[in-house]
């Protein structure tokens, strides 16, 4: 056993060097590592960038070619944003590191075992080849935005203000696909420029000029937990106040819109209508800096990229069915006292994931035309056991068809409210008639 890890760790030095990798030798690596790793791995393209580079995803699970009841999906995302660069190399050899451990380290084994790893190190590739022919700055290059000069971290639809006459660009149209195809549960985004890991929400709602202020998710112990999982794992994220001229973040973390505000965030967007939690990772005070840093930043990321993953498997799972045990798409899933803007809702296999920490909670099922089932639950500290707790919901009925999603429309603001507000109205109409609707204690 020891030889083997020790093959491992060579091999893997030897095959990565810790040096900028451009974007033909970032396909080559992701290539290889699929050719190398087909049992594990599955390479994909989620899109282009404007220049028509693929928007390359590599995802590491046991059953890394779909999803698999019960095997929740998690992604990371990095280099958004062009000239911050660090973010991109950390996901490379974070590739490298989970694919050459599994099968040596019980740790990595378990956590690919059970979960479906999604990693695109790459969002804008056409911004990192401008920054790459820059002189390197540590504060901003050309090459931050894409390459019809777009932020694409500020051109994803807002639940705050009616950004529909944004134009969306084709890498974010793709995330976009992405995340509404795909069951993510947990996510992270990393960037440069300070050190610390911010949650949502970004975005605030107000009426006049948006000062800074903690924006508020129903799920905000939740976010903290995480954002302190990653900070406390990290180096020295968790100091607080590690850049020149940067705020003192306590405990490495800060909500968005507290730190400050901003609209079409990817974050906000994974929360509000993925239903999957995303936090927002800055890894390096200088956004742009030399190579041979980057072992360095790989040392203080490492522990906390993996344990981070970990926490897809806090909280509950299950499946919404049927008398048959056929699968309900689209049952709305909440939490009591956890009023998300668009309650979570079941995908096609019937699936939901909460992630949550220990304690007591109702859990309430609703589908439209049928009724609502609330089940108390009682979740213990399941964080080393690699699965969230099971709980399946039955309804004693064959007669539920497709049911809509209250998400449909996404892509308009306005489209997407109104559906909010006529399922808002339609639940009240259903669920209330207790003749009708029967609440069942299952």
């Amino acid at each position: 056993m020891t030889f083997l890890w020790l093959w491992a760790i060579i091999s893997s030095a030897v095959a990565l060097n810790f040096t900028y990798h451009n974007g033909r030798q970032l396909e080559t690596f992701l290539r290889a590592i699929n050719q190398d790793y087909p049992s594990i791995t599955h390479l994909y393209s989620i899109g282009k960038s404007v220049d028509g580079i693929d928007l390359w995803v590599l995802a590491i699970g046991k059953y890394p070619t779909k999803h698999a009841v019960g095997i929740p999906d998690i992604k990371y995302v990095a280099n958004i944003h062009g000239d911050e660069v660090v973010g991109r190399e950390m996901l490379l050899h974070l590739i490298e590191h989970l694919v050459t451990m599994y099968g040596v380290n019980d740790n990595i084994t378990a956590l690919i075992n059970s979960t479906r790893v999604h990693i695109m190190p790459s969002m804008n590739p056409d911004g990192f080849a401008i920054t790459r022919t820059a002189k390197p700055d540590c504060n901003y290059s050309k090459g931050r935005k894409n390459k019809n000069a777009y932020d694409l971290n500020r051109n994803f639809p807002d639940i705050f203000e009616n950004n529909t006459l944004a134009i969306r660009q084709p890498e974010t149209s793709a995330v976009i696909d992405w995340v509404m195809s795909e069951s993510f549960v947990l996510s992270a985004s990393l960037h440069g420029g300070d050190v610390v890991a911010s949650y949502p929400f970004d975005n605030i709602k107000s009426d006049g000029q948006k000062l800074p202020e903690y924006s508020k998710t129903p799920d905000d112990d939740i976010f903290i937990y995480l954002a302190k999982k990653y900070s406390y794992n990290h180096l020295i994220m968790y100091y607080g106040e590690i850049c020149v001229n940067s705020l003192e973040f306590q405990d490495g973390i800060t909500n968005g819109a507290q730190w400050y505000v901003l609209a079409g965030g990817m974050q906000d967007f994974n929360y509000v209508w993925g239903q999957c939690l995303e936090l927002t990772l800055e890894l390096s005070c200088c956004k742009n800096p030399p190579e041979h840093t980057l072992e360095e930043f790989w040392e203080e990321n490492r522990v906390a990229l993996i344990e981070f993953l970990k926490q897809v498997h806090l909280g509950i799972k299950g499946q919404i069915l049927n008398v048959d045990g056929n699968p309900i798409e689209n049952a709305q899933v909440q939490i009591q006292g956890r009023d998300n803007i668009y309650p979570f809702e079941t995908n096609k296999w019937g699936e939901y994931y909460r992630l949550l920490l220990p304690g007591s909670y109702t859990l309430i099922v609703t589908v439209p035309g049928v009724g609502t089932i609330l089940e108390d639950f009682e979740l213990s500290n399941n964080e080393t056991m690699f699965s969230a707790m099971k709980l399946n919901i039955h309804f004693s009925t064959t007669n539920i068809t497709y049911v809509p999603s209250i998400k449909d429309g996404i892509y308009t603001y306005q489209n997407a409210v109104n559906i909010a507000l006529l399922m808002q109205q339609n639940i009240i109409l259903l669920v209330c008639p207790m003749i009708i609707c029967t609440v069942l204690l299952h």
